[in-house]
């Protein structure tokens, strides 16, 4: 059987004072559900991993149930193949203006057809922010920061936490250790 490099990102983990989790802890989790060459990234639910299989979608249930079942900790997962994570990555359209990678947000849908209820922000006069949609993700240039970006709150009611978001320099950190060999 042949193996996929895959993404976890777990939603709302090691923010603030809720869903905590160590990441030793997180590692030792997926390696107990049979995955490889685990890393993580940060303190704040991001690893990387091998797959056998390679089923995205069934590796963030088993991931989300582990969560509950080992850790007590019940948080959303997304995961991306590697192949999909570097499309997020060559596909942003907000490089060219959004000079500060901690306030461009890259939020990964968890469901693909998400997307659709999105499209109308798109469409929206946002500036000076930036919103904009790719097949994986919407990309949102938070000019004056991430608690005050009227295109964030929009897309947060809109999917709630079947969303998760990092910005861009975690994302490219990510990208950077799903590519490594």
């Amino acid at each position: 059987m042949s193996t996929q490099r895959q993404v976890a990102l777990l939603r709302g983990v090691n923010v603030g004072r809720a869903k905590r989790i160590a990441m030793a802890d997180l590692r030792k989790v997926l390696g107990d559900l049979g995955f490889s060459g685990v890393r993580t990234l940060l303190n704040s639910g991001n690893a990387v991993f091998d797959c056998p299989g390679g089923d995205a979608a069934r590796s963030a249930e088993r991931i989300e149930e582990a969560l509950v079942l080992k850790l007590g900790v019940g948080a959303r997962v997304t995961v991306l193949d590697a192949q999909q994570l570097a499309e997020v990555v060559a596909a942003n359209p907000l490089l060219e203006q959004a000079v500060d990678p901690s306030r461009l947000l890259v939020a990964v849908l968890s469901n693909p057809a998400d997307r659709v209820k999105l499209e109308p922000l798109a469409h929206q006069p946002w500036q000076p922010e930036a919103f904009a949609l790719g097949q994986w993700a919407a990309y949102i240039w938070c000019v004056d920061g991430v608690l005050a970006s009227r295109a964030a709150a929009a897309m947060g009611n809109l999917l709630g936490d079947a969303v998760t978001t990092r910005n861009w320099s975690t994302v490219t950190k990510l990208h950077a250790l799903a590519m490594e060999a």
